[in-house]
């Protein structure tokens, strides 16, 4: 049988929804959309690192019930392309990593159940963050996979305002600044951004070199007539001074000249 028909047979199979929504709030959804923007971002010009939100992951052939929906996953070693669902067997790896976006509906399933299955998956890290701070502490955890358990905590370092912890898969700090989940870059020491936000970059930075450029303009032009205001002075003192030298000759003149000369 073709692929392509596999393929869509697998798709009927596995519905592509499981009717619940997305996140909880917009604390759990503003983040969700950054991770996955800023990852597909980062990653993007790597053809076998696929990274994806609130996608069904199926893990067991025949069984439709065997599903979960990580907020975020990532997966290296396999194609970079759309995908309607995912499918263990047939992709033959499960995520590297994985990031939960802890509510009050799902903390409890989010340390349970779901830690539980990421481990027998075989999911190498496994992050959870809460965005409001109600439900962790600390907010931000991280989790390595040893002998099939998460028995290792991912260190978390305090310094200057901001929680921060080294993901060793994705080979990035995971930084809560102002309690706001960044990715952050150390070889290049900066915040990834999502397409959006660097356009956006892009925008303020040539809007400030706009500002900048017309500035400059602004300050030569000022200049140019300060120095044309000038000049305008100098020759009026100086037709000034000249209109009284002459005046003064004249009346050295007429003081020179011999009684009943005329003038």
């Amino acid at each position: 049988m073709p692929r392509s028909t596999i393929a869509t047979l697998d798709d009927l199979d596995y519905p592509d929804s499981d009717g619940l929504p997305v996140a909880e709030s917009e604390f759990q959804f503003n983040p969700l959309i950054y991770a996955v923007g800023a990852l597909r971002n980062h990653f993007q010009d790597r053809e076998d690192v696929y990274v994806v939100g609130d996608l069904l992951l199926y893990y067991e052939a025949d069984n439709p019930s065997a599903a979960v929906a990580p907020d975020v996953f990532v997966v290296f070693g396999v194609p970079n392309h759309v995908r309607r669902t995912y499918l263990l067997w047939r992709e033959g790896k499960a995520p590297d990593w994985v990031l939960e976006v802890t509510s009050r509906s799902t903390r409890q399933v989010d340390q349970g159940h779901k830690r539980e299955l990421y481990a027998r998956l075989g999911v190498s890290e496994y992050w959870q963050y809460d965005p409001t701070g109600d439900y962790l502490a600390p907010p931000l955890q991280g989790l390595v996979l040893s002998g099939g358990r998460y028995s290792a905590a991912i260190a978390l370092d305090w310094a200057d305002g901001v929680w921060s912890a080294y993901s060793p898969v994705l080979d990035l700090n995971l930084r809560l600044d102002e309690g706001v989940l960044r990715f952050h870059d150390p070889r290049r020491d900066e915040y990834l951004l999502t397409h959006l936000e660097e356009n956006r970059a892009r925008q303020m930075e040539a809007q400030a070199r706009s500002t900048e450029a017309a500035a400059r303009r602004a300050e030569v032009r000022a200049r140019r007539e300060a120095e044309a205001r000038l000049q305008e002075s100098e020759q009026a003192r100086q037709a000034a001074e000249d209109r009284v030298a002459e005046l003064e000759a004249r009346l050295r003149a007429l003081q020179q000249a011999p009684p009943g000369q005329p003038d």
